[in-house]
């Protein structure tokens, strides 16, 4: 049995930069981000038979890998050279779709390690990597950009640069210790207790790219904005920067706000919060705040008790946490 354990993550600012229609056209994009210490599991075992057993939100049983209905599954097994007898199970630290944490590459990322380890053909994160960005973008043609696979492999607080060649580079930011606890304590993750398909957003994101790009490029400049405010221990700054790039993005489809969350944001906002942004595409999931801690309580009162997800900045990316062959 072998276990891979792939962080969840937080992007702060840039998001949209890093589809294809954008950065390949307008010198790059780049996202400034963050794993959080929120996973997804991937669990293998060999089976005694030839079955392709699938355990998630339901369970399939398949004989041969085109009648595996979960298509991140069946395309990582094809990636990776996986054919049959074998149990599949993902599990969860929060729901696996619709949370705006970047879920659904995670699930893929953890899927092409372990099916690797399993074989025993252990492989470098970038080609994991990459390998997540195909089936994602190219095979499955969904609607999204590439933050979210490099933030689930490589792990840690990053500023990941979307090169016009197709090349990615991680720069990883080293804030100082007590600036990085300082931000951590003073963000909240609020859900909002809606979880929605990305899909229809983000297709309309995508298809709006090019009548948004004055839009994008200011976005695009807050990551180094962003990351100057945390070297220079400028928090306050970071918190209100949320702010202008949440009215940002706003405007790149309809979907990605509605009334329920504009009401969650102003009330936070009202009871003392700086700035926050829905996570990922928007819609629902969880919101984002930059708070200062000792006006969270009245945050949280003013929300009536939200439910709240505790988390950490998480260093590493997709690891194996149990390697057990018989």
């Amino acid at each position: 049995m072998i276990i891979t354990q792939t962080p969840l993550r937080i992007s702060f600012f840039g998001g949209g930069t890093d589809f294809r229609d954008y950065y390949r056209e307008n010198q790059g994009g780049a996202v400034l981000s963050t794993s959080i210490d929120k996973y997804i599991y991937a669990i293998v075992k060999e089976r005694f038979d030839d079955v392709i057993c699938v355990n998630y939100s339901k369970r399939e049983i398949a004989t041969q890998l085109e009648e595996v209905e979960h298509e991140l599954v069946r395309e990582a097994m094809r990636k990776t050279g996986v054919k049959k007898g074998i149990e599949i199970t993902t599990l969860a630290d929060i729901p696996a779709k619709g949370t705006g944490l970047g879920s659904s590459s995670s699930v893929t990322v953890g899927l092409l390690n372990v099916f690797y380890l399993y074989q025993s053909r252990p492989q470098p994160i970038e080609r994991l990597t990459k390998e997540a960005c195909q089936i994602e973008i190219d095979i499955l043609k969904k609607p999204m950009g590439k933050q979210d696979q490099y933030a689930a492999a490589f792990g840690n607080l990053n500023i990941i640069k979307f090169n016009p060649d197709e090349t990615v580079t991680l720069e990883p930011l080293l804030i100082e210790d007590r600036v990085k606890d300082a931000l951590e304590t003073n963000l909240m993750l609020i859900y909002t207790g809606v979880t929605r398909e990305s899909s229809d957003i983000l297709s309309q994101q995508k298809d709006n790219i090019r009548h948004r790009l004055s839009i994008l490029d200011e976005m695009k400049a807050m990551v180094d904005e962003g990351k100057n405010h945390l070297l220079q221990g400028r928090l306050e700054e970071f918190g209100k920067l949320l702010h202008r790039g949440w009215e940002l993005k706003r405007k790149l489809a309809e979907k990605v706000t509605n009334p329920q969350i504009e009401k969650m944001y102003q009330i936070a906002l009202e009871a003392g919060a700086l700035g926050g942004k829905i996570c990922g595409a928007g819609g629902g999931g969880f919101l984002l705040l930059y708070c200062p801690f000792l006006r969270q309580n009245k945050v949280r009162d003013a929300l009536g008790s939200p439910r709240e997800l505790p988390w950490h900045f998480e260093r590493q990316g997709t690891k194996a946490i149990f390697n057990v062959r018989r």
